[in-house]
């Protein structure tokens, strides 16, 4: 994975972007990659939840690298989309929570990374957009669809039909992030986040997660039959006895993930 560094730091896995020269931009290469690192947390135990962010100070990931993007044809270029679409529904349908701590420019397939992610904190000096028109172009990797319903339909056309670019703050402002901090105070604030993630239930932090992504892919009615279901397999487990029991004795849990 020559394009990505992987650490793990107290159960917290830490993916970087290795790509600074380029602005963390996605080649295709790259995004095997990510993948791939992705999938190696996802397999170690050790692992609750997994932060993505990119290498240096000016950007989180620029966008696809256009150098590979521009010679595509049609046919060829559906086949990139659907590269990117596939990255990001990994992502997004990830067993544990994905925290994106964006450390500057999020352009066009790097927005669309992020808004995969589960939970987003921007640095002050981090910029968002979607700016494909500006090269005849549309979101590829789920733009389209992830930001209408993360911001809204009204918030979503104007950013992708102008190709505006907004920053850390406009973005918390339409819900785009979750928290915006210095960006000193970036991966601290994502690794705190991620520890009081840590400290709850392993099985009930997946289970709700698909509740919520399925859910949103249903109608209410469906959602809600959902989550009974759900709810219902987290009385079956061993941390659910552990957590009320451990309430009514007033201690801390001690949760197994099973």
């Amino acid at each position: 994975m020559a394009n990505v560094k992987t650490e793990i730091i107290d159960g917290v896995g830490i993916i970087t972007i290795d790509r600074e020269d380029v602005l963390n931009a996605l080649n295709r290469a790259s995004i095997f990659d990510i993948k791939d690192a992705f999938r190696a947390l996802k397999n170690n135990t050790e692992v609750g939840v997994v932060i993505l962010t990119g290498a240096g100070t000016k950007a989180f990931i620029a966008g696809a690298d256009i150098s590979e993007l521009a010679p595509l044809d049609s046919l060829d270029s559906i086949k990139f989309a659907r590269l990117g679409q596939n990255l990001t529904n990994f992502i997004e349908f990830y067993s544990k929570p994905v925290i994106a701590a964006i450390n500057g420019y999020a352009l066009g397939g790097g927005c669309e990374i992020a808004l995969s992610c589960h939970i987003r904190i921007a640095a002050e000096n981090a910029k968002f957009g979607q700016p494909e028109v500006k090269l005849g172009l549309i979101p590829g990797w789920g733009g389209t669809q992830r930001l209408p319903r993360l911001v809204g339909k009204g918030h979503a056309i104007e950013l992708i039909t102008s190709g505006k670019i907004i920053s850390a703050q406009e973005a918390k402002e339409i819900g785009l992030v979750n928290r915006v901090v210095s960006s000193e105070d970036l991966m601290e604030s994502a690794i705190e986040m991620a520890k009081s993630i840590l400290k709850q239930s392993p099985v009930a932090v997946r289970l709700s997660l698909e509740a919520i992504h399925h859910g949103m892919e249903m109608t209410i009615e469906k959602g809600l039959e959902y989550e009974a279901s759900q709810f219902g397999v987290a009385f079956s487990t061993e941390d659910k006895n552990e957590g009320t029991s451990a309430f009514l004795e007033k201690r801390s849990p001690k949760f197994k993930g099973v």
